[in-house]
């Protein structure tokens, strides 16, 4: 079966995502690295406006497709760069994966020798709602440390970006031989908090539309932090269907946070078929340039309700005597001061030295 949408169609999406742009202006940034890796799934959160980060791995994979009867030792890297654009909720992205396969049909024992990108893809990421803008609706509690730590059923309620991109293939590529050079693609990626330290993300995406092999995907990737908070691991699921290739993928893998710029990790993971059977790991860091500075906001456009109430124009003004004598602690009847016990006496003196007849 094949798919067809109209450039028209993808237009028409990129204008609706691009108009959602001042609805949402909650703010993104975060002092520690925030990195896709060590798996393939795509956090729902923007990296923050001005910041630019760096996400490097390589990698080495065994396949072998019993019905081809071939094997191939694959050697690639993988690199995506992302940046914060204009809003703190907007991000762009590249992600591109160089490959070079050596392949063995085993009945022949021809050898061929493919080299091209596997992936060559740009596209923008844009946050549309985020269940945490709110602070109000998220304090902690300061008198219970499980009422913060147990899981909720709101933590459920995910934060959702949107995904629009397009594939690339340049020259005579063998992983996609006949393909145009450009192809859109279209995501949805949710994030869920469900504790303090459990992580759940799902990427459901439409791939290279409007060619011989439209590609459908998901991911679910769940990550934990441990009791040491630089070290967390995940595990991850990943579905493929199409008329090229489909297959289910299992991954899993640690990352270590070396500084608040900078995380190294390393996965591994297999597939659940045999045509064709694989086995890979791969190692990898990110690095993260924080160029990222707050806006100031005038104190008269803050939301003063919830930092004490209201502030005034005259507020800091110096109170006048009279202000000061109907205010504060002089409502307050503490006593007589130094200057009123002397006066009071060298009165009892004066007293105690006149005759009363």
């Amino acid at each position: 079966m094949k798919y067809y949408v109209s450039l028209k169609h993808i237009n028409q999406l990129i204008l609706i995502v691009i108009s959602a742009f001042p609805l949402c202006g909650f703010s993104q940034y975060t002092d520690l690295i925030n990195s896709n890796r060590p798996g393939l799934s795509v956090s729902a959160y923007a990296l923050g406006s001005n910041v630019l980060q760096a996400e490097f791995g390589v990698g080495l994979e065994q396949q072998d497709h019993s019905r081809l009867a071939t094997e191939s030792n694959i050697l690639g890297a993988d690199l995506s760069l992302r940046y914060g654009l204009f809003f703190e909720t907007l991000e762009i992205n590249y992600e591109g994966t160089f490959d070079h396969q050596n392949k063995t049909y085993l009945n022949t024992g021809v050898e061929v020798t493919n080299s091209d990108f596997s992936k060559n893809r740009l596209g923008l990421k844009y946050l549309i709602f985020d269940p945490f803008k709110n602070p109000e609706n998220n304090k902690p509690d300061l008198y219970s440390w499980r009422a913060n730590n147990k899981f909720r059923f709101k933590n459920l309620i995910p934060a959702i970006s949107v995904y629009v991109g397009a594939n690339f293939v340049l020259g005579d590529n063998p992983y996609y031989r006949g393909e145009d050079i450009v192809s859109p693609r279209v995501m949805v990626a949710t994030q869920s908090s469900l504790t303090s330290r459990l992580v759940l993300t799902t990427n459901f995406a439409y791939d290279r539309i409007r060619t011989p092999f439209p590609e459908r995907s998901y991911i679910i990737s769940l990550s934990h932090a441990l009791r040491n908070p630089k070290w967390s691991v995940f595990v991850e699921n990943q579905g493929i269907n199409s008329e090229r290739y489909s297959d289910v993928l299992l991954r899993s893998g640690v990352a270590h946070l070396i500084g608040d710029n900078m995380q190294v990790d390393l996965n591994f993971g297999a597939s659940f078929k045999n045509t064709p059977s694989r086995i890979f790991g791969a190692m990898g860091m990110s690095y993260r340039l924080d160029m990222h500075k707050d806006k100031l906001k005038a104190i008269e456009d803050q939301n003063a309700g919830k930092n004490g109430g209201r502030i005034n124009r005259n507020s800091m003004l110096k109170k006048t005597k009279k202000q000061n004598k109907d205010s504060g602690a002089e409502d307050i009847d503490l006593g007589p001061t130094k200057k009123q016990l002397r006066k009071a006496r060298k009165m009892d003196k004066k007293n105690q030295g006149e005759i009363d007849f």
